[in-house]
């Protein structure tokens, strides 16, 4: 046998050694906790063949607690490129069935170079995470290693799209690096996140908690607000991430691929007409009218089970990737509140940093009263989404279905923010506040006047007559189109039409914002 012959032969044999990770047992382990391993979650994620692995040979150079003895190619972490839907993406996967995918110093300097290499040519980072933290063998070079990752998390932050996917363990550190992303989707069951794990939380507080109930995934989409997707398991995760990346851009100076549109532009639908009723303090349902405008009535809704009175989304007008942003009369009335606030801010923030226009559907009759939000700082978080929608330099189209009253009508990207398009259906009302509440403030001496002279009756019939009055002149759109804050009022049925055709108006919009560092958004 020649030199050459015995070096490629070595070469086959030290990749198929790396392919394996941490062994056969190690495999199956994983499979049996219903989890796939890093380059079989690789494999499902890229178009077939596109892959191309960097950094197999890469080892730990950690000497202390016997790891000297435990040496495995690729140290926990595969990395690389390929395509997803014939487009160039970088990907990192933690191979759990080495060291638990723990983070080491030089598993990092591989994520690291994705992550570079990705700015470098302006695509897309997406990483699987499945890793039991930090390597203790190596103490400070693993924390200086999470460091490194997230210093490039924050530099590709609005340049390259970045989405986490946790598929297993995050915990500790760890946790700050999906956190950092746009995107992260969580599999139930067998994956968590948490900064503090059960045991450290027992031994300080006394409080007994599962990892579960602590981290999981259903914890971090409705409550936590942390998680912006769930999947029941890897597949479903994958294919979400696939879905996901349909709609978005490589880079911030690209826009997201268009598709083509089968749905007729002039698609009316006839139930929007119907979809108000009669009674303002009736709810109906935001998801009909979404799907009544949308191409094909597809919808891709981020975080839909935290803070439910607020829809965010994706979907498309005309083939054209829109983000959409929406009151749900059917929860808390539509009302804003602390967590629907920051939801909202952070996705208009992330549509406008990548070239993704702005649909917005409005029935807000406020922000949600009382000392709990109030103590929660609902000023800072309304402020948040005041500020996304201001600073938003994109095509903003606004549609105001029914109510918009007060400060939540400045918040929901109304004219003045730089709206490009406000529409109104014939049904909104558009004022400082509620006709009950305006007639009770502003005829407040007249009206005890009267029940001070025992006129009960004659009080209520007066204040219905202001509340009537107050209801002509201010609670319809006509009020707010007279002085052109509202641009046009429009038949609900052609709505879908009017928002395309503002589209394909705004489609050479140029808007910059002034020039300095950065803006201080209020968190």
């Amino acid at each position: 046998m020649s030199t050459q012959t015995e070096k490629l032969k070595e070469l086959i044999e030290l990749r198929a050694k790396a392919r394996v990770g941490g062994g056969e047992k190690a495999i199956e382990k994983q499979h049996a906790k219903g989890k796939f391993t890093a380059r079989e979650r690789i494999a499902m994620l890229l178009d077939e063949g596109s892959f191309e692995e960097m950094d197999m040979f890469v080892e730990h150079r950690c000497t202390n607690f016997g790891m000297e003895k435990k040496h495995f190619l690729g140290d926990g972490v595969v990395v690389g490129s390929g395509t997803i839907q014939g487009r160039l993406v970088f990907v990192f996967a933690q191979d759990f069935t080495v060291n638990a995918g723990s983070l080491s110093e030089m598993l990092s300097s591989k994520i690291c170079k994705v992550m570079d290499m990705a700015m470098k040519v302006g695509a897309p980072v997406i990483g699987l995470n499945d890793s039991g933290g930090a390597r203790l063998q190596e103490g400070i070079n693993a924390l200086a290693g999470y460091a490194e990752i997230f210093q490039r998390n924050i530099m590709s932050s609005g340049v390259i799209p970045q989405i986490s996917a946790i598929m297993g363990p995050c915990a500790g550190g760890a946790v700050y690096s999906p956190a950092l992303t746009d995107f992260t989707i969580m599999v139930e069951n067998t994956s968590y996140m948490f900064l503090t794990g059960p045991g450290p939380v027992k031994a300080v507080l006394g409080e007994v908690v599962t990892a579960e109930q602590l981290g999981g995934a259903s914890v971090h989409s409705t409550k936590s607000g942390v998680t912006h997707f769930t999947a029941s398991n890897d597949e479903e995760a994958i294919e979400l991430i696939k879905k996901l990346f349909s709609y978005i851009p490589q880079n911030n100076l690209e826009e997201a691929p268009r598709v083509e549109c089968t749905d007729p532009i002039d698609r009316m639908e006839d139930y929007l007409n119907e979809i108000i009723p009669e009674n303002p303090n009736m709810p109906y349902d935001m998801y009909q009218v979404i799907a009544g405008i949308v191409d094909n009535g597809e919808f891709l809704e981020v975080q839909p089970n935290f803070a439910k009175n607020l829809i965010i989304g994706f979907a498309r007008m005309n083939g054209q990737s829109v983000g959409i942003v929406a009151n749900q009369p059917k929860q808390l009335a539509g009302c804003l509140d602390s967590n629907s606030s920051r939801k909202g801010a952070r996705f208009v923030r992330f549509l406008d940093a990548f070239n993704i226009p702005i649909i917005t559907l409005v029935d807000v009759p406020g922000f949600l009263p009382g000392t709990a939000q109030e103590y929660n700082g609902v000023i800072l978080h309304g402020a948040k989404l005041l500020y996304a929608y201001g600073e938003a330099t994109v095509p903003k189209v606004t549609i105001t279905l029914r109510k918009s009253y007060g400060g939540s009508h400045i918040v929901m990207s109304c004219k003045q923010l730089r709206g490009d398009r406000n529409y109104a259906w014939p049904s909104s009302e558009i004022a400082v506040m509620g006709a009950s509440g305006a007639a009770s403030v502003l005829y407040a001496k007249e009206a005890k006047a009267l029940k001070d002279e025992g006129k009960v009756e004659e009080a209520k019939a007066f204040i219905q007559e202001k509340e009537d009055e107050y209801t002509n002149l201010f609670a319809t759109p006509y009020q707010a189109a007279k002085y052109g804050y509202i641009d046009d009022v429009i038949e609900p049925r052609n709505t879908r039409f009017r928002i395309i055709r503002a589209l394909a108006q705004l489609a050479n919009k140029r808007l910059t914002n002034p020039a300095k560092k950065h803006g201080n958004i209020p968190l």
